[in-house]
């Protein structure tokens, strides 16, 4: 299905500038890229056959905008995001600067459904759409299905952004209500000697970690067609946190528990073998008077999920239920993440990170020898508008790492978990697998008693 630059009708015209909120004030325009920025470049230049590219989808209720109408509302919401209207440029020393060539035309466009029975095509467009030469990011408006839905589609490539900034980049165009908070240390407590150790202790944890080689390659198990494919669940957010609080775990520990849960029941009905799914963790490192709009503050940690549980230790066994035994396991594995110490140390480590060290180290966490899974979430806003139309639901959109089986992303929105899985369009089953998460909280929410009785 071909990408149209053609405008389509609309039956509400967006704000106008005057009923849209004025810009937050601009940062320098040299900017100077991150270590972690320069990895993802040379990713790119290592494989310019790979999408190293990520993002998110809106899904939204009303008649969809014409494409002019978007593409001036985008582009006058570019100037509260800087970082969007530049590139990176220089020789040894790379900064983001502005791009004298910008234009909005070429990184705002449109796919028409051709029919109702044509939406899952037209998103698949927009999700295997090439960005037009010279950019770093591209919103597709996908609609023609039905008069009162429609759906944005932003992509960017990595090394422009991280999901923490994309997250402030839907807030900026889309999002309602107050932002999300994340945890960040606030820098105190222990003196500098004793931070250094622990960074530098974190460091060696890590690398350490990421020089073991697997022997599983779970690329084998299938060809990949090269072609991406989105699939979506959703639960309410309570019911996570219901869950997992009683046991001092988060949201997050339960929806991986849940995917760990729903990769064991996935692998017996596709027939790909899992004797083991690490996955990679990003885990957003800036400091609270940090800028979230410029490049990427990330770590990515690999985390062994609970896929293969060893059986309970006694028939009347209190942690007997198989899926309490798996939130046990990942909460045993993500406690330090949670305490301030570990928060700070990957704070010092990210801001201090050189840039030899941190391409090897990125090239080995992301290398399906080490990980085979990307896992990530990201808090997004209470609501969310574009015009007059509502969002209704999210998809984070995760990198598909080549020879990782699937990207998996947790987008919290309003009232909402939704969990989307990207994988090759060839993976085995692939659909089943946001039923098979639902399903797997289905069984947390009963073993922990945590289900409201209606």
């Amino acid at each position: 299905m071909p990408v149209s630059d053609q405008s389509a009708r609309s039956t509400r015209p967006l704000p106008s500038d005057t009923s849209v909120r004025p810009g937050r004030p601009v940062p320098s325009p040299r900017h100077p890229t991150h270590s972690v920025d320069r990895a993802f470049l040379n990713l790119e230049r290592r494989r310019p056959d790979v999408r190293w590219d990520a993002g998110g989808v809106a899904y939204l209720s009303g008649p969809a905008p014409a494409l002019a109408d978007l593409r001036a509302y985008v582009g006058f919401r570019l100037g509260e995001l800087p970082l969007l209207t530049s590139r990176v440029e220089g020789g040894r020393r790379l900064r983001w600067q502005p791009d004298a060539d910008f234009a909005v035309d070429r990184h705002v466009h449109e796919v028409v459904a051709d029919g109702p029975d044509g939406w899952d095509a037209a998103l698949q467009t927009a999700l295997n759409a090439p960005f037009a030469p010279g950019a770093y990011w591209g919103v597709w408006l996908v609609h023609g299905h039905a008069p009162d839905a429609y759906a944005v589609c932003y992509r960017f490539r990595h090394a422009c952004q991280d999901g923490s900034a994309a997250a402030v980049t839907f807030r900026t165009m889309l999002g309602g209500g107050e932002l999300s908070a994340r945890p960040a240390p606030d820098g105190g407590g222990a003196g500098v000697p004793r931070r250094v150790g622990a960074a530098v202790g974190l460091a060696t944890k890590f690398v350490a970690g990421s020089l073991v080689v697997r022997r599983y390659r779970p690329g084998a198990a299938f060809v990949p067609s090269g072609e991406r494919r989105l699939w979506r669940g959703r639960v309410p957010v309570d019911t996570l946190r219901r869950i997992g609080a009683p046991r001092g775990g988060s949201a997050h520990d339960v929806h991986l528990a849940a995917l760990a849960g729903a990769l064991s029941v996935w692998s017996d009905r596709s027939g790909v073998p899992l004797p083991r799914v690490t996955a990679v963790l990003p885990v957003d490192a800036r400091r609270t008077d940090e800028d979230q709009t410029w490049g990427n503050r990330c770590f990515a940690l690999p985390l062994e999920l609970p896929v293969r549980i060893a059986p309970r230790r006694t028939e009347g066994s209190q942690d007997g239920a198989e899926s309490l035994r798996r939130l046990d396991h990942v909460m045993t594995a993500t406690r330090k993440l949670r305490g301030e110490a570990w928060r700070q140390a990957i704070q010092d480590l990210v801001r201090c990170m050189p840039g030899r060290p941190t391409d090897w180290y990125m090239r080995r966490v992301l290398s399906p020898r080490v990980t085979n899974a990307m896992a990530t979430s990201m808090p997004l806003a209470d609501q969310g508008t574009l015009g007059e139309t509502q969002v209704t639901g999210t998809a984070l959109l995760p990198l598909l790492v080549p020879g990782h089986l699937f990207g998996v992303g947790l987008s919290f929105f309003g009232d909402w978990a939704e969990v989307s899985f990207v994988a090759d369009r060839a993976l085995p089953s692939g659909e089943l697998l946001p039923e098979l998460w639902e399903q797997a909280v289905g069984e947390l929410e009963e073993s922990s008693g945590a289900r409201v009785s209606s």
